[in-house]
């Protein structure tokens, strides 16, 4: 297994998961599960996060309390299915830079078309999360990663919730270090 790659089984995002997948759930159900699981996945996809020490005055006294380093992260919403996802990251997540990346399937080439980028503010000092429920061939991914490049981003991690061998392995072929 490829040492970028994590796989997250935790209990809980499995049983979301199930729910998601049962024909039952209704729409709104499933919106409530997605962002729910966003919020799960934040928290282990941050959990690497550098930190600081900064010195802070409580009511009792001074304190060295540790801090995020750097720029506020940027979420990256890949249109319109990483929206789910994106709120769920805000709800643990609030301060968070926010950026969208719409994609679509050309139906006769079947390639990746960017129809619209909107990225905040020095992006090109932030770690990105590209937000992408489910990574099939890799393409969409693929292309939102490239756009991410071209706007010379550091740092940046995919999230998928779920995801198909040959799309990771796709991903992986194209960005072995991302």
């Amino acid at each position: 297994m490829n040492e970028n790659l994590i796989i997250i089984d935790h209990p809980l995002v499995q049983h979301k998961l199930s729910l998601m997948r049962d024909k039952e759930t209704s729409t709104r159900g499933f919106r409530i599960l997605i962002r729910e699981t966003g919020t799960l996945l934040a928290y282990e996809v941050t959990k690497d996060l550098t930190l600081i020490s900064k010195e802070i005055e409580t009511p009792l006294m001074k304190m060295n309390a540790p801090f995020l380093e750097g720029k506020k992260l940027c979420l990256v919403s890949i249109l319109r299915a990483g929206n789910g996802l994106l709120d769920g990251f805000l709800d643990l997540v609030p301060s968070a830079r926010v950026g969208h990346i719409g994609l679509y399937r050309d139906p006769e080439s079947l390639v990746a078309v960017e129809y619209y980028m909107k990225m905040p503010d020095l992006i090109n000092q932030r770690l990105v999360i590209a937000l992408d429920p489910m990574l099939a061939t890799g393409g969409s991914a693929i292309a939102a990663l490239a756009a991410l490049q071209r706007w010379n981003v550091p740092r940046m991690k995919l999230l998928s919730v779920i995801a198909a061998p040959e799309g990771v392995k796709a991903v992986q072929s194209r960005f072995p270090r991302t």
